[in-house]
């Protein structure tokens, strides 16, 4: 076996790193000269193709990648994946002329073990990679490809059917809601159901970045323990995407987050009634010279896309031209959710495929 040494650059050096969520530790095809052990975070592995990526593994803390370059003969040294930071991540980088000295001091029965796994491993992976699916979005009714999704509707189903059956069956009551060890959730998530681990990730930490839960350490001080606020609120998501995914593209909600930061504006005022059943008048006036005078490019051709969906109705000027619109409280209120839930997943997929 030809050794790592020849296409390791003299001057690498170990030491450790701190990678910022969404920061690339190494593309496909960049020169590898070193491994990684990750100490604290996780790391996403993927691979690009066609206007997506096929996502291959989350790693955790105590984890090692990017060491099969070492052994790697036929790539050239070139990394076989690319790695990105899913939250803060610090590593430890030991490059490949620290490694080949450790390795040239074991014994040759052992290295020799040590190669022959390497290989066994690296054929496996490859395997692997060709019966991975990619996570392209199709719009079924014109048979175009739509771009590409990192978390598709059926996905969300999938993900929060999950949730809502295992937290319901293994969840502890508490006084902020349900609690459930991450490893019984991964048991069903990917041993029985089959998720893709890096969206349930992904998915856990919008919905701690949105309020729904929290994670907490468990017993061993690791960050495994999720604490569910509300089920309900994570049922409303579910029946709303698995009602969405039989309408036609002219039929679903679509707000913008300009619209929905007017809404949120009008929801939050001291005007608004939830508990009225009935069309309330509001007046929006304050709302838009607060807009105004932060020089914030929100005005109210936003609201008809709300009043497309059915929750606000034409904007009315009344006297000394105070400007009002008449708003569906009870919609308003069941539907807020969901949409700010729709745009922070819209932001996520487009983070994934930039």
């Amino acid at each position: 076996m030809a050794t790592a040494g020849a296409k390791v650059p003299a001057k690498k050096k170990s030491g450790m790193k701190a990678l910022k969520p969404g920061e690339v530790l190494f593309h496909e095809g960049d020169s590898s000269n070193s491994l990684f052990i990750i100490q604290k975070g996780q790391l996403r592995l993927y691979k690009p193709k066609g206007k997506g990526f096929i996502e291959l593994a989350v790693l955790r803390a105590g984890e090692v990648l990017g060491e099969m370059a070492y052994f790697d003969d036929d790539g050239g040294g070139r990394r076989s994946c690319s790695a990105a930071a899913l939250v803060h991540t610090e590593i430890i980088e030991i490059s490949f002329i620290a490694f080949g000295k450790t390795m040239e001091g074991l014994n040759p029965w052992f290295k020799t073990i040590i190669n022959t796994l390497a290989n066994r491993l690296r054929k496996t992976n490859a395997r692997v990679k060709e019966l991975e699916s990619n996570s392209v979005s199709v719009d079924y009714g014109s048979g175009k490809q739509a771009g590409y999704e990192f978390i598709k509707p059926n996905d969300i189903i999938k993900i929060f059917g999950t949730f809502f059956l295992v937290f319901k069956s293994h969840g502890e009551e508490h006084p902020n809601g349900i609690k459930l060890h991450r490893e019984v959730l991964n048991l069903y998530a990917n041993e029985i159901y089959g998720l893709m681990e890096a969206k349930l990730e992904a998915m856990i930490q919008l919905l701690e970045e949105l309020g729904y839960l929290d994670i907490e350490p468990d017993e061993d001080n690791l960050p495994k323990v999720l604490g569910m606020h509300s089920l309900e609120k994570l049922r409303a998501l579910f029946i709303f995407y698995n009602t969405e995914k039989h309408l036609t593209e002219d039929k679903k909600l679509k707000i913008t987050p300009k619209c929905q930061d007017f809404l949120s504006k009008i929801y939050e005022s001291s005007e608004f009634e939830p508990k009225n059943s009935k069309t309330q008048l509001i007046n929006i006036q304050g709302i838009i010279d607060d807009y105004k005078l932060r020089n914030v490019s929100i005005g109210i051709e936003q609201l008809n896309e709300s009043k497309e969906a059915g929750i606000t109705n034409e904007v009315i000027v009344g006297e000394s031209n105070q400007l009002s619109v008449e708003v569906m409280p009870q919609k308003l209120m069941k539907l807020l959710p969901i949409i700010i839930f729709q745009n922070a997943l819209k932001k996520l997929n487009e983070s994934r495929a930039s």
